[in-house]
């Protein structure tokens, strides 16, 4: 006797929601991350660019042309946090994302992100 192999039709819609909540959630979060690791890029590149004897506003205005060239618009130049450890220059960041998934449910996402060390 041959038995039947294969997906019932109640297990294809159920993996087929699956598979689209999945997909919703990757579609929404992406640019997100994306935009977190541009700013990351940037705060990176800002540091290592620095000069010695750079100060704080020069830095900001540093890192507002990297924001303008890759479209960041979550961390503003104020928003960061400039510190100098020995003789290199530390930018760090840290900031909220709240991303609307559907109906009242929300996704919050904590970024952090620094050019130190460790980082």
């Amino acid at each position: 006797m041959k038995y039947q192999k294969g997906v019932s039709l109640s297990g294809l819609m159920f993996w087929g929601v699956v598979l689209a909540m999945i997909a919703l959630l990757v579609i929404k979060v992406a640019p997100s991350a994306i935009e977190f690791y541009k700013i990351r890029k940037g705060i990176t590149s800002v540091a290592a660019a620095a000069a010695p004897g750079a100060t704080v506003p020069e830095l900001r205005a540093a890192y507002s042309k990297y924001a303008e060239i890759d479209h960041t618009s979550d961390v503003r130049p104020e928003d960061l946090d400039i510190t100098k450890e020995g003789n290199q220059v530390v930018i760090s960041v840290a900031y909220e994302k709240r991303i609307r998934l559907f109906g009242p449910a929300s996704l919050l996402i904590e970024y952090q992100a620094s050019s130190g060390k460790g980082q």
